[in-house]
């Protein structure tokens, strides 16, 4: 894929409309490196001027400072906002929550001013802008789809209507679970606790959400966050429910749906 870096476009004397923040999961995981992809193909086929850091980037800190190693974050975070500063960065886009969060409401503090937006936020304003056009019938017409909210996308910054309308976008069946919105249930791995073990209790956090999910009847359960679509994947597969459901981010859906 043609993905062009800052250093890159810097050195042709170009600048980019927005920064593509591609994240830990984004880059390393295999999973959510699909997500990355879907992503700039979108970005891609709608002729956004975007670039990336790549090598530049590093981890914005958010698990270090959510298990307690202030020192660790800070020094991320200086680090970050230098590289971003550095290159006048004004504008970020990033398809993880975490990133999300931590760019527009903890990095203001240290220096680092942005707009930040969730993926699911730009891809509903392409929508309405008509500049993303989805094919006739469409990949997903009436399959059957829950939406899973993330806490950092969700209640930490109230997004919640952005991913829902670009999923109605895709003309699919959307079902709420019954703890959504305000009242959504973490997946288990928000905080830091992707990274340690779960302490006791009855079931998996990640176990008890994927169960509410499967019970919608959905066949597809989308998500906006690369932790998020871990977690539920995992429970998934602990359901023996692979062959019947199905974990995707919005973008992916997207991404298979655009004309």
């Amino acid at each position: 894929m043609q993905v062009p870096t800052m250093a890159d476009m810097m050195a042709s004397g170009d600048s980019p409309e927005i920064l593509f923040w591609v994240g830990c999961s984004g880059s390393y995981d295999q999973r959510a490196q699909k997500i990355t992809r879907a992503f700039a193909t979108i970005l891609n086929k709608v002729e956004l001027k975007y670039a990336i850091l790549g090598k530049e980037e590093a981890c914005t800190g958010d698990p270090a400072r959510r298990a307690g190693n202030e020192f660790l974050f800070q020094m991320m975070a200086y680090n970050n906002i230098q590289v971003l500063n550095g290159y006048g960065i004004k504008k970020i886009v990033t398809t993880c929550p975490h990133c999300y969060n931590i760019f527009k409401n903890e990095y203001p503090e240290l220096g680092g001013n942005y707009e930040v937006i969730h993926h699911t936020t730009l891809l509903q304003q392409l929508i309405d802008e008509g500049r993303i056009k989805m094919k006739e019938g469409g990949t997903y017409k009436g399959r059957r789809i829950t939406y899973h909210d993330s806490c950092y996308l969700g209640r930490a910054n109230g997004i919640y209507e952005a991913p829902r309308k670009v999923l109605e976008a895709l003309d699919a069946e959307l079902v709420e679970m019954k703890r959504c919105r305000v009242n959504g249930l973490c997946c288990g791995a928000g905080g830091a606790q992707m990274f340690k073990e779960e302490e006791p209790g009855d079931i998996r956090v990640n176990q008890e959400r994927t169960n509410e999910a499967i019970g919608t009847g959905a066949t597809i359960i989308a998500a906006a966050c690369p932790f998020c679509n871990t977690m539920l994947t995992d429970g998934v597969k602990n359901s023996d429910k692979e062959g019947d459901v199905v974990v995707m981010d919005v973008a992916e859906l997207v991404a298979a749906s655009i004309d």
